[in-house]
This record gives structure tokens, sequence and C-alpha cells, in this order.
């Protein structure tokens, strides 16, 4: 445990970004998880919709850190991919 007031302050500060950064990126994972769940269930306009807030939502996680730039650009690509081959074969 800390003992210095300097760490301290650092260890809140971490408990604060963690909890904010855990909350960032729970809510990018459950919009992933709704673009697949449209995926399975073959709904191109649904799975379209979610996949515009998921990608919003990812490039903003990566912008602020919480994730890896490029680690954000392959699950955008993935997902785009995904839903891009739903609307062919539609």
């Amino acid at each position: 445990m800390a003992n210095v007031p300097s760490a301290e302050k650092r260890n809140r500060q971490r408990q604060r970004r963690r909890q904010r950064n855990l909350a960032h990126k729970t809510k990018m994972r459950t919009h992933e998880k709704r673009v697949r769940t449209a995926l399975a269930a073959k709904d191109a306009g649904q799975a379209r919709e979610a996949l515009k807030t998921a990608i919003s939502l990812i490039a903003r996680a990566a912008q602020r850190g919480v994730i890896k730039p490029k680690t954000a650009s392959r699950h955008i690509s993935r997902l785009t991919a995904a839903v891009n081959r739903l609307a062919q074969a539609h």
C-alpha cells in the first residue's frame, strides 16, 4: 500500500482511470456482440445499424487510449467485412 501522499494520489488516479477504461471497453464489446448477433440472425439491416454504432465506439476507445489503434482497425475491418458478406449474400 502507498505511504507517500503523491503515491496515494497516483493510486486513486489509477483506479479512476481503470474504471473509466473498463466502462468504455465493456460498452464497445457489447455493441460488437450486437453486430455479431444480427449477423447470426442473418438480419442485414439490423447488422448495418449495429455496425455504425460499434464503429463509433471502437474508434472512440482507440482515440482515448483504451485499446490500441491497430486493434481498433482490425475489429472495425472484420466486422465491416462480415456485414458486407451478409449484404452480398442477400
